[in-house]
């Protein structure tokens, strides 16, 4: 049976290693620079002696994550809502597989609300991409973060996939912890929600035996987030952009912090988060003679159905969706005033856009798309 230590190069930290990792933190002169950004009105002194006090993990999180990430969303959301299906259990530990919108918030404001609601907050998949700064990866891994390593062998993503596997194995089973990974690598950046096999492949693989039985065991439930606005929409038309005119493009470090700072403090408008059931008695209806290929294929159909039909849907999707397709099928969804709305942030959102050879048709239609997708998506479920 594994043990903690055997994840020690991923795991997040334990509230025994908290002082030592909090002590470090504070050390380091580029996360004083960042606590002071974003703590403006807190002298640096304050913030250490807040981060100190806190005794376990969840309390660090209560104390100096969620008043950070709440503060902005009250400034910048109009609603944030969480529908839990009433056939979870709170006290059963879930593995949430969602769709990926924003790289902070989706699984941030995950552990909010189901704090909120007198649950535990979740231990959150994240790609070692992202984590710029060694401050980075220590304060992710503070809050109940384990990484996902990138870029590696196809050996080491072997031997990556099966520790991060059992890893999650461990947390459902062994420390009774609820996890949330995304439904793919990186964000859908066209909004066209698709879970990857290899998702599921890693997710199975930690577990000997039957990959069914294997899924089953980490209890998945497939969670639908839905953004009215995307602050980053821009930024990944413009990327949309340069991949076509250049497909060797690469986004560079750079890059991933104006993402992450631009998805943290844009404006979204409401949003809404909603469970599905867990598919735990779906997977006990499959086929048992399928080949592997073929099971992680239909597991895959089943999760994206869920999470399809738990979308929220805002006059802007359906205005999306009538010009996409040149239709006027969803004219009693929006007014015409709230059409005029749209058109115009899609316009400022476009203004933002720098860069040579500004292909303007082409970073709207993708902009649209990106609105439009959920909504398609949803239909075609049907």
């Amino acid at each position: 049976m594994s043990t903690l230590h055997d994840f020690d190069e991923i795991r997040p930290y334990t509230a025994e290693e908290m002082p030592d990792v909090i002590e470090q933190l504070i050390a380091d002169p580029m996360f004083r620079q960042a606590a002071e950004y974003a703590y403006r009105d807190i002298p640096f002194e304050k913030i250490a002696a807040d981060m100190r006090s806190s005794k376990t993990i969840l309390e660090f999180q209560r104390k100096m994550c969620y008043p950070l990430v709440m503060g902005i969303m009250e400034k910048q959301s109009l609603s944030l809502d969480l529908d839990f299906n009433s056939s979870l259990d709170k006290a059963t530990p879930y593995t949430y597989i969602s769709n990926h919108r924003d790289i902070i918030l989706d699984s941030g404001l995950l552990s909010i609300m189901l704090s909120n609601n007198g649950m535990d907050t979740v231990e959150i998949a994240i790609g070692d991409n992202l984590l710029i700064y060694p401050w980075i990866k220590m304060l992710v891994r503070l809050n109940k973060s384990f990484i996902v390593q990138r870029g590696l062998s196809l050996r080491e993503q072997l031997v990556s996939s099966i520790r991060m596997s059992g890893y999650i194995h461990y947390a459902i089973t062994q420390k009774k912890q609820s996890v949330w990974i995304a439904q793919r690598e990186g964000r859908a950046k066209d909004s066209d929600d698709k879970t990857q096999d290899s998702v599921l492949k890693m997710l199975a693989i930690g577990k000997d035996g039957d990959p069914i039985e294997s899924l089953k065991e980490i209890n998945i439930v497939p969670l639908s987030i839905s953004y009215e606005y995307d602050p980053c929409d821009y930024l990944k038309a413009k990327e949309f952009q340069l991949k076509r005119d250049n497909p060797d493009y690469r986004k560079t470090t750079d890059d991933d912090l104006t993402n992450m700072l631009t998805g943290l403090t844009g404006y979204k408008g409401h949003v809404m988060f909603r469970t599905s059931a867990c598919i735990n008695g779906t997977l006990d209806r499959l086929d048992k003679s399928l080949n592997k290929k073929e099971c992680f294929k239909q597991i895959a159909g089943i999760i994206d159905r869920q999470i399809f039909a738990g979308y929220e849907f805002y006059p802007c999707n359906y205005i999306a969706y009538d010009a996409i397709n040149g239709t006027s099928r969803f004219k009693d969804k929006y007014t015409d005033k709230q059409h005029e709305e749209f058109n115009a942030y899609l316009q400022r959102q476009l203004d933002k856009i720098d860069m040579p050879g500004k292909d303007e048709a082409f970073l709207k239609e993708k902009m649209l798309q990106m609105y439009a997708n959920p909504l398609t998506n949803h239909l075609n479920n049907k």
